[in-house]
């Protein structure tokens, strides 16, 4: 049997195997030693496949179809520093629960350590940031060896999507030549045609008993709160709001919780607390005694320091992945069950109560902050604040909006608020970098409707080669670049108390003509004048396709000075407030 014969057997059995289990897009960095996987990949009719040159774009690409899909990708490239071009989405899809099927190609175990060129050490490259990692058998066509493959790829994409969902990782290892014998019948299996293995992930849960005696605990506790980071099942949004209508509980909702966008209850949801918890009187008089934790830690830090500062509140996180979501080491109970399903069980045992003092609080002081907001409107400047203000009510319905690490996404948490429009939220907040933002939304964008990207100069700056993804497959995005020339989060930090070489080492201005990259990609471009300039942009971006980019450009010190400026007049609102019900 030739070497040819068994390579294309080998990869033909894998590659079905894949469809099997049901995996659609496969993203393919071009290189040498993977050409016989591409090759085999590329002619399966089921498989997207999408080519980027960039490995280190291309697997942010995936992460984002991933994201925004819920189910398996794969991504392959080459041997060699190719492969660690890889690692940081590896990092965040591990981090942030994002499930990838990783395909390194690589050199035959004789050609390892010994200078063959393009070989480095690929075994168990990505550590524990996989959940499985698996160095492949050599290609051969014996019954054997195929089901090998079969079923290694089959329990790859069991292990990938398998809560907690994550990156897996599949070394194969290919000798020369590596060219396949590609024919019509290459993908005719003649053992179990219709997959070999079929796995069935179920939903983590808990005792009906377990159920019933939260239940009693939480209804023996008033002053709780729900706080809800962020969350990706569709069901998830009806549930915790009928929860909280039962235990009149206010739903502290993260951006990302999919929370304050959409047609569900909004009464219970607070959405301005990142203001409003920087201040010490409103802390005082909202200290809960349960609190009742979704998702991973929210956003905001102001919430953080909030929860630490409540020790004695007895603490449930409830996380369907099994994982260890308490940075604040202060978790009474972890309770192990899908999200949804626990809110929905909760339901059968918790009895609707007419104690509502609490929640009017929060519902008081929410309030109170949202109107010590509308001053934003009157801003003429081109301002950070004003642009997520006004983001909501400028986005069409049914829109998908991502936004950036660093200040775009803190800015979403303090100036995004509750709307009845369908907009989901998309960020990278497993591992919080600014690593391939825009290679991510482009992803997303792909199985997404009317993406709009809110980032950074640095952030853009930082994933250029993602921008030829968009421009390749004719993916429409609109992107909405911040340029405040620097890193705008640095102002808000201690390091902004001490000038001496501050703006070498933390402002990093780029001085950068941002027009020239978008005109690179044949994309459309506009610098934002003024507020009526940006509303007919953004009118115009809802009827043209392709890549638009809006550049709104800010200044970093009136930016911090603004934000200062409004924390420091609606704390003063609340301390009135608080004082005076105190009185």
């Amino acid at each position: 049997m030739s070497h040819q014969e068994s390579l294309t057997a080998y990869l033909a059995a894998f590659t079905a195997e894949l469809v099997h289990a049901g995996i659609k897009d496969v993203v393919i960095s071009p290189g040498s030693r993977s050409t016989p996987m591409a090759m085999v990949l590329a002619e399966h009719p089921d498989l997207n496949i999408h080519i980027h040159v960039d490995e280190r774009s291309s697997a942010f690409f995936a992460l984002g179809i991933a994201k925004a899909t819920n189910r398996p990708v794969a991504i392959l490239c080459t041997s060699g520093t190719a492969t660690a071009n890889f690692f940081p989405a590896i990092i965040e899809a591990k981090y942030s629960r994002i499930p990838l099927i990783v395909l390194t190609a690589d050199r035959p175990h004789e050609l390892r350590e010994v200078g063959a060129p393009q070989a480095i050490d690929q075994i168990g490259l990505y550590g524990k940031h996989v959940k499985w990692f698996a160095e492949m058998a050599l290609p051969e066509k014996s019954a054997e060896i195929i089901r090998y493959a079969r079923t290694f790829c089959a329990r790859a994409a069991a292990i990938a999507a398998q809560a907690p969902a994550g990156p897996v990782h599949l070394n194969f290892p290919f000798r020369e030549p590596l060219i396949p014998k590609i024919d019509g019948n290459l993908f005719e299996l003649s053992e179990r045609p219709q997959g070999y293995v079929k796995t069935r992930n179920g939903e983590l849960t808990i005792t009906e008993s377990e159920f019933k005696v939260i239940a009693e605990r939480l209804q023996e506790k008033q002053n709780g709160i729900i706080v809800c980071g962020t969350i990706v099942d569709d069901g998830f949004a009806q549930a915790v709001t009928r929860l909280a209508e039962v235990l009149q509980y206010p739903i502290i909702a993260d951006p990302l919780s999919q929370l304050r966008s959409g047609n569900h209850n909004q009464e219970y949801i607070i959405d301005s607390y990142d203001t409003f918890l920087r201040n010490a009187d409103a802390k005082s008089f909202l200290q809960p005694d349960v609190i009742l934790r979704f998702g991973p830690m929210p956003v905001s830090k102001a919430l953080t320091i909030f929860i630490k500062e409540n020790p004695d509140a007895e603490q449930y996180v409830v996380d369907g992945g099994g994982g260890w979501r308490d940075p604040a080491l202060l978790s009474t109970e972890m309770i192990y069950c899908n999200e949804t399903l626990f809110c929905e069980k909760m339901l059968n045992y918790a009895e609707s109560r007419d104690h509502v003092e609490y929640l009017l609080k929060w519902k008081r002081i929410n309030d109170l902050t949202k109107e010590g907001m509308n001053p934003i409107r009157d801003i003429t400047d081109l301002s950070e604040a004003k642009l997520f203000y006004q983001l909501a009510e400028m986005l069409p319905d049914e829109s998908s909006l991502f936004v950036g690490n660093s200040m775009p996404i803190r800015d979403l948490d303090s100036f995004f608020l509750n709307n009845q429009k369908s907009i989901k939220v998309f960020a990278n907040r497993g591992a919080n970098g600014i690593d391939g933002t825009i290679s991510t939304a482009i992803g997303s964008a792909l199985y997404s409707k009317k993406m709009y990207l809110v980032l950074g100069d640095l952030t853009f700056f930082h994933d250029l080669t993602g921008l030829h993804i968009a421009k390749r497959y004719g993916i429409d995005i609109n992107i909405i670049l911040v340029n405040n020339n620097g890193g705008g989060i640095f102002s808000f930090l201690p390091q902004s108390e001490h000038p001496n070489h501050f703006e070498l080492l933390f402002g990093t201005p780029l001085d950068i003509d941002f027009s020239h990259a978008v005109k690179m990609v044949n994309g459309y471009y506009a610098r934002i004048e003024d507020w009526d300039h940006f509303r007919i942009e953004m009118d115009h971006s809802r009827q043209s396709s392709g890549i638009k980019v809006f550049e709104v450009v800010t200044n970093r010190d009136r930016n911090r000075d603004e934000h200062r400026g409004f924390w420091n007049s609606v704390s003063q609102e609340i301390s009135n407030f608080v004082n005076g019900a105190h009185s």
